[in-house]
């Protein structure tokens, strides 16, 4: 037989080029992946919605508002603080260098609860000093999101850990921060802007 002279010798060491079979997937593997879609569907809707807080953490919602009323819990300020300010500050308060302040030994943590309640209402943007260091970067506000009782949670929460030791702050002196800096619609600019921490 006269090879092809439009197949060239490489070519025609070549294997011929695989293909599929009528039916690649086994139907028991199909059958299989059948069953586990079903039973995840049937798990799902038959599952029930008000599972016990004790199969999770244990904590109730009220116990993460701060809602008042009878037999409300308390607010709390490290389940606040992993939620919203760990990613900057970090879970050891030692913040980015050069990039997000630390909270660990920071004269505005541990200083007036005024002033501290002030910054997480309204937040800062600009020139900040943090033990001896300057930032330049921005804090959001989150007196919208949190309550007087989140808010003074979070603050006792992270004025009392690595190696903070100032005195708790109560929802009323959050409150009192609301009412004195309510006129304010921008976040604090640094320094200058502030109240004194002292």
């Amino acid at each position: 037989m006269t090879p092809d002279p439009h197949i060239s010798a490489q070519q025609q060491r070549e294997n011929p080029e695989p293909h599929e079979q009528t039916q690649p997937v086994p139907w028991p593997l199909i059958m299989l992946v059948a069953l586990l879609f079903a039973f995840g569907i049937a798990y799902i809707s038959l599952s029930d919605i008000g599972s016990p807080a004790a199969w999770g953490d244990g904590r109730q919602a009220a116990e993460l508002s701060g809602s008042k009323g009878q037999g409300a819990a308390k607010a709390d300020g490290a389940a606040v603080f992993a939620s919203l300010c760990v990613a900057c500050h970090q879970a050891n308060g030692q913040g980015l260098p050069g990039v997000f302040p630390p909270l660990a030994g920071s004269e505005w943590v541990t200083g007036k609860d005024s002033t501290v309640s002030a910054i997480v209402l309204h937040g800062v943007t600009g020139r900040l000093s943090v033990k001896g260091s300057t930032y330049n970067g921005a804090m959001p506000a989150f007196g919208a999101q949190l309550s007087d009782e989140q808010m003074a949670a979070v603050l006792t929460y992270v004025r009392s850990q690595w190696g903070n030791q100032a005195a708790a702050v109560s929802a009323e002196t959050v409150a009192q921060a609301r009412v004195a800096h309510k006129e304010r619609t921008a976040p604090f600019d640094g320094n200058k802007d502030l109240p004194s921490h002292d």
